[in-house]
């Protein structure tokens, strides 16, 4: 052969390799950045290219104990209204078309009110006019505003309203423990009950603060979407990557992958096997290049799993006391610092900490919740994350005099006495963040 073709055909070998491997990068990349699911959906399809590749997934009754609406939050207390939706997978618009057939004779007005029920959005509440309904079918107004009463009759209570202020007088209407007062102060005093602006109220009707509390206490526990319930047939189960075991006497916090909702692939030898015995060169390369990329996809979903426990791993070594105090502080860290612990580039922990969880005994996390986004410091030069100072500031508010309670600038005050130098306009915005609400606003008259 001539050297200048054996060079050729050298340089295109190597830049095949070079592709080959840069191309095997990119999937072992992808393979990190995915979560379960995706990683569950790129291995099937995987498979159905690949014969020598079988993916299975472990499942349990775990199933049934988390799901994605549980993350980082304990069950909370139902309202009455629950129980209002059907247990049994109907849609909104299927449970008010099913109630309308068998509450009501077949009559124009039931032929309007099926007309209507087209046009309640997801929270139940009606997203057409009664004119624009009187000009679709010709319908007077009269019998288009008897056909929205109707509506307004089913259940969940709310529904077929036009506004938050209709929505709550409907659920007022049929609540035989409602307060008393409770429909008329809604009905012709709802801009100055949500803001607060009782003194009005309080003159008007003759009644004291305490009792307008208890009314907006009421109104508090009324649900401004009566059909959100219904949207529950797509909740996705989340499987977390990691769990953590804890030994607070001992101090001892154990991490471990977990093997629930993981999808694993196994290699089908004797598939391998007994196609290898076909003389075929073509068939012989197409096994070759198969069993390879099998290789290349166990490896990456490998690493995958080291890289993302030995991430856990770090998180635990530098927030030990989310795990062991009840108040699960967090500790100043960032991206870079796990990097750096564990010898990869920040763009790696990034991809293995997004969409990856961790399973405790009070909740599951996700890991890049651990890391703090922004840093303050005391007086003496220490770090302490925002996570620290939000709480700090939630604690405060909630051991407060509801009857007098905290000022922005009263809470940054106390916190200077914990030597955390934190501007009125900080508090207020991190305040804004956790959902709290201001001072005038949180004032109770119990």
């Amino acid at each position: 052969m001539r050297l200048d073709q054996q060079m050729r055909q050298n340089q295109q070998q190597k830049q095949s390799q070079k592709l080959v491997m840069t191309q095997q990068l990119q999937q072992s990349i992808n393979i990190l950045q995915y979560g379960t699911d995706e990683l569950l959906s790129f291995l099937e399809n995987k498979s159905l290219e690949n014969p020598l590749m079988e993916v299975t997934v472990e499942t349990s009754d775990y199933d049934e104990k988390y799901t994605s609406r549980h993350i980082k939050q304990q069950e909370s207390e139902k309202t009455e209204w629950v129980n209002q939706v059907p247990d049994n997978g109907l849609s909104l618009f299927d449970y008010l078309i099913q109630q309308i057939h068998l509450n009501y004779r077949d009559t124009s007005l039931r032929t309007y009110s099926l007309f209507l029920v087209e046009y309640i959005d997801v929270n139940g509440y009606l997203t057409i006019t009664l004119e624009e309904a009187c000009e679709k079918t010709g319908a007077s107004p009269i019998n288009m505003l008897d056909a929205l009463t109707l509506i307004q009759m089913l259940e969940p209570a709310g529904v077929g309203a036009r506004n938050l202020q209709e929505c709550l007088l409907l659920q007022i209407e049929r609540d035989d423990r409602a307060p008393d007062m409770a429909y008329i102060i809604v009905e012709e005093f709802f801009e100055e009950l949500a803001n607060r602006k009782w003194l009005k109220i309080e003159k008007k009707f003759d009644i004291s603060l305490s009792e307008i509390q208890q009314i907006f206490d009421y109104i508090q526990k009324l649900t401004p979407f009566p059909g959100a319930l219904f949207d529950q047939s797509t909740e996705n189960f989340v499987y977390p990557d990691l769990i953590i075991d804890i030994n607070k006497e001992k101090r001892r916090i154990d991490i471990a992958r977990t093997s629930f909702g993981s999808p694993k692939i196994q290699f089908q030898a004797n598939y391998f096997k007994e196609m290898s015995q076909y003389k075929d060169e073509e068939v012989s390369r197409f096994l070759n290049e198969r069993k390879q990329e099998f290789d290349w996809i166990k490896k990456g979903v490998d690493m995958r799993g080291d890289t993302i426990l030995r991430v856990g791993e770090e998180i635990v070594r530098r927030q030990p006391e989310f795990f062991l105090d009840p108040a699960h502080p967090l500790s100043p860290m960032q991206l870079k610092d796990i990097a750096k612990a564990i010898d990869v580039h920040e763009s790696t922990v990034s991809r293995a900490v997004n969409g990856k969880y961790l399973e405790t005994d009070f909740g599951i996390f996700e890991l890049r919740s651990f890391f703090t986004v922004g840093l303050s410091q005391k007086n003496n030069g220490e770090d302490v994350s925002t996570q620290v100072i939000k709480a700090d500031i939630q604690k405060l508010i909630d051991n407060e005099d509801k009857k007098k309670p905290l000022s922005d600038q009263k809470i940054a005050d106390l916190l200077t006495k914990k030597e955390l130098n934190i501007s009125r306009r900080t508090i207020a915005k991190y305040r804004d963040e956790l959902g709290i609400s201001a001072s005038s606003k949180r004032k109770r008259f119990d």
